[in-house]
């Protein structure tokens, strides 16, 4: 494991026999279910890229608290502004005029094309998005909102309508007016090459596309074309989609799928909304945001999760022709524009910047990308390695003929074998079937040595004993 000189606290705390029991009688029944290993990991203090539990064991988080953590645990320097802002003042409404909320709404804007410049400030990724279902609707005066199958939009009942994976979905009535199109996944869906998608490592199927043609980009948007056709009203209030899709498991599309998909949502009255909560804020390494890969510019943008390094602050940024059609009624958030949270967020961007952290999701993550596909040549089980920067999927199969997704018990298996060896990585696809590698933006190439060979002898050892 790669050296670090951070020295943790010694952990004085409850048990873990104490916590365990607690989670059991007092938390949310579901994180139970969601505990990720047989054996948990019992998290303790942050510094950077690393983790270390209540026994002092270290681990190289890799999953960065699902894509949250964006430039570091406890990062001195959003560290010592927090520290700042606590003795200044945490909270007052907007209702007042501070200085902190106008500071970072306007750095915010400033790094956001036009005509993207009004902002919206929440609290969690799925109020972000319910917001800009609600905006969407009001100000196109239409109902309907598309998105992609496999698609994960947040877990209120709003935008659980617009979550297409049947791991998140209640057997309650959800949104009304969500039509989910089909996810144009060049490995797994039925249409795919080896020069889709805008990728450092493309799919092992081949490809006879003339030169500038994309027969599945093609077919893919003749599927979009259909579902207008047949589960659509003629005029749609709005098309909803990740740059890169993140709990369905990093999927890309070809390139051009979006320009041409926001064509046709555009000839329907829809508007087109970015959801960049796990793309956002230079995690795609070539660009900051995960739409200005494809060459198109949204009429509404989400974000979440790396905003605030972790922080509860969250955002939808639009028009100013959209945001005058929310005044109808009046809106307000208590926490919205918190001058901590504002504080923070600021500092993020600042940090992004200073420590050139999207430079480095670029080439620590290319990096990575180039030298799992080695692993995926290596081995059978790997089916496709895919993403951009450090948004990143290892889709795991039982053999590449069939891409038929590896068991849930056998992805439990190997992903056990990672944590014990000291790396913490996620899991996502509708099936489980992939391995999520969302790193905290400040990784070294020499963490990624020390992981590749973690996961190396994972799947040489899984493989060993089938």
């Amino acid at each position: 494991m790669p050296p670090c000189s951070f020295k943790p606290e010694e952990y004085k705390g409850m048990s873990k026999e104490q916590m365990m029991e607690i989670r059991k009688q007092n938390c949310n029944p579901m994180t139970m279910k969601i505990t990720y290993y047989k054996k948990p990991v019992f998290i303790h203090q942050g510094y950077m890229q690393w983790l270390w539990d209540v026994d002092g064991k270290r681990y190289l988080d890799l999953f960065a608290g699902v894509a949250t953590v964006s430039v570091g645990h406890c990062h001195p320097k959003v560290t010592a502004v927090i520290q700042k802002q606590l003795k200044k003042l945490w909270h007052t409404t907007n209702i007042y005029i501070h200085p902190e909320l106008h500071e970072y709404c306007d750095k915010l804007a400033s790094y956001l094309p036009d005509p993207l410049k009004v902002i919206y400030l929440t609290n969690s990724g799925s109020e972000a998005n319910e917001l800009a279902m609600l905006m969407a609707r009001l100000h196109t005066g239409n109902f309907d909102i598309i998105t992609f199958r496999g698609s994960y939009h947040g877990g209120s009942q709003q935008t659980v309508g617009l979550t297409a994976n049947s791991s998140y979905k209640f057997p309650i009535a959800t949104s009304s007016g969500c039509i989910h199109t089909m996810c144009p996944d060049v490995f797994r869906g039925p249409w795919g090459g080896s020069y889709c998608r805008d990728s450092p490592v493309q799919t092992i199927r081949q490809c006879s596309c003339a030169q500038g043609a994309c027969i599945a980009n093609k077919h893919y948007i003749e599927q979009l074309e259909e579902t207008f056709a047949t589960s659509a009203p003629s005029q749609i209030a709005a098309f909803f989609g990740e740059p890169i899709q993140g709990m369905g498991g990093a999927v890309q599309y070809p390139k051009n799928y979006l320009k041409e998909a926001y064509k046709l949502v555009r000839q329907r009255g829809g508007i087109c909304i970015a959801d960049e909560v796990q793309t956002g804020f230079g995690r795609t390494g070539s660009h900051f945001w995960g739409f200005q890969g494809h060459d198109v510019i949204p009429d509404m943008v989400t974000m979440a999760k790396g905003i605030g390094n972790g922080f509860p602050v969250r955002a939808v940024v639009t028009t100013q022709e959209i945001a005058a059609s929310f005044v109808k009624a009046s809106h307000f958030n208590t926490f919205g524009g918190n001058p901590l949270a504002c504080a923070v967020a600021s500092s993020v961007l600042d940090t992004i910047r200073e420590d050139s952290t999207q430079h480095n999701s670029l080439h620590v993550g290319t990096y990575l990308m180039t030298q799992m596909a080695e692993l995926r040549d290596k081995y059978e089980i790997i089916g496709d390695v895919r993403g951009k920067g450090l948004q990143i999927g290892v889709e795991m199969v039982k053999d590449k003929g069939s891409r038929e997704p590896l068991p849930p018990e056998a992805m439990s298996e190997i992903l056990e074998d990672i944590k014990d060896m000291g790396v913490l990585i996620g899991k996502g696809g509708v099936y489980g079937q992939t391995f999520r590698i969302q790193p905290l933006m400040c990784i070294t190439r020499e963490d990624v040595d020390f992981f590749l060979a973690v996961f190396n002898k994972a799947i040489s050892g899984y493989t060993d004993r089938k």
